[in-house]
């Protein structure tokens, strides 16, 4: 089992920047990838980002591409998600996500096993 707990989120304005956390505990930080999901009122859920379990390899929606940039850290078991140039479409509940499937990133873009409470993220025009 992992335990996943999301911070950061709030109110920007576009074009800010916001930078989400996740804390995760329960098991070996390196037996698992992780990744970013959201979802917008409304809508479906929606891939942001994977990253293996050494960081080393990442995976990005086309959408926000450029703008995102996923990291990791074992020294604290976190997880990072740093976002700039934000636009009001990016507004949603952010997810963090866990899974110890060793297979290519993008076959997680259907989901993960493991997901934090999310973190609401709004982006004002």
């Amino acid at each position: 089992q992992v335990h996943l707990v999301e911070s950061g989120g709030g109110l920007v304005q576009a074009g800010g920047s916001l930078r989400l956390s996740c804390a995760a505990s329960g098991r070996l930080f390196s037996e698992y990838a992780m990744g970013w999901f959201r979802q917008a009122p409304g809508k479906e859920r929606e891939f942001v980002v994977a990253v293996n379990w050494n960081g080393r390899e990442t995976y990005y929606a086309d959408s926000v591409k450029g703008r995102f940039t996923i990291s990791r850290h074992s020294a604290d078991d976190t997880m990072y998600l740093q976002m700039n140039s934000l636009k009001p479409e990016d507004t949603a509940v952010y997810y963090c996500t866990a899974d110890f499937r060793i297979v290519p990133l993008a076959t997680f873009l259907y989901g993960m096993d493991y997901w934090g409470n999310g973190t609401l993220v709004t982006v004002s025009s």
